[in-house]
């Protein structure tokens, strides 16, 4: 008989931490963290497991854990848990390796899609030349316009900021970004900042 998956969560938020715990436990085998500091104590000696990790803690935030375990050459396929307005911080945590992030509030379907793909990459490290290559042939399909767009949305800009950097309007960004998640089969915006990410993407071109 298999094990079950492992999964750690580290917030400081103890509502989410409970919460997740009841979702997952029976399917999943559960550790929950109060604070990032003393799951990077223990982390070296802990078991291959998925991390869902808040972004906002005090003393020591999702960011700088991710940072420590890199640094420890410690590996958790992490999925980053931000509040609304965190967008810019999500995707620096992407560029730092998370699978995944994931706004609060989540549905029950949203965090065990991003589960499901941090255990993918456990099991099943992506081969960096396939990924690059599967993301260039995608965004080979925008127009200049839409990788203009596509540039800022990578830097972490909200749609207005996007739309007064390059003269458009706000409505106009939206549409051009629904056209990149469509033409790229993003199931996510995460998703879409992975994929740039893998082909190269420059920010704010």
């Amino acid at each position: 008989m298999n094990a079950m998956p492992r999964i750690y969560v580290v917030d400081d938020d103890e509502p989410i931490r409970t919460s997740l715990n009841v979702l997952l436990q029976g399917d999943h085998d559960v550790m929950c963290f109060a604070a990032a500091r003393p799951f990077l104590d223990v982390a070296a000696a802990l078991l291959p497991g998925c991390l869902i990790l808040d972004v906002r803690m005090p003393e020591l935030g999702g960011l700088e854990l991710q940072r420590e375990l890199i640094e420890r050459d410690l590996y958790f396929p992490i999925v980053m848990m931000t509040g609304q307005g965190d967008v810019q911080i999500a995707v620096e945590a992407m560029k730092a390796g998370a699978v995944d992030f994931i706004e609060k509030p989540f549905t029950r379907e949203d965090i065990l899609e991003s589960i499901r793909l941090a255990q993918d990459r456990l099991a099943r490290p992506p081969a960096q030349d396939e990924q690059a290559a599967i993301a260039k042939t995608r965004f080979a399909l925008l127009s200049a316009r839409e990788l203009e767009v596509l540039g800022g949305l990578v830097a972490g800009l909200p749609n207005k900021t996007i739309a007064y950097d390059l003269g458009l309007s706000a409505r106009t960004v939206e549409s051009h970004r629904a056209h990149i998640m469509s033409k790229t089969h993003a199931r996510s915006f995460s998703a879409l900042v992975c994929l740039a990410l893998a082909a190269g993407v420059p920010e704010r071109i």
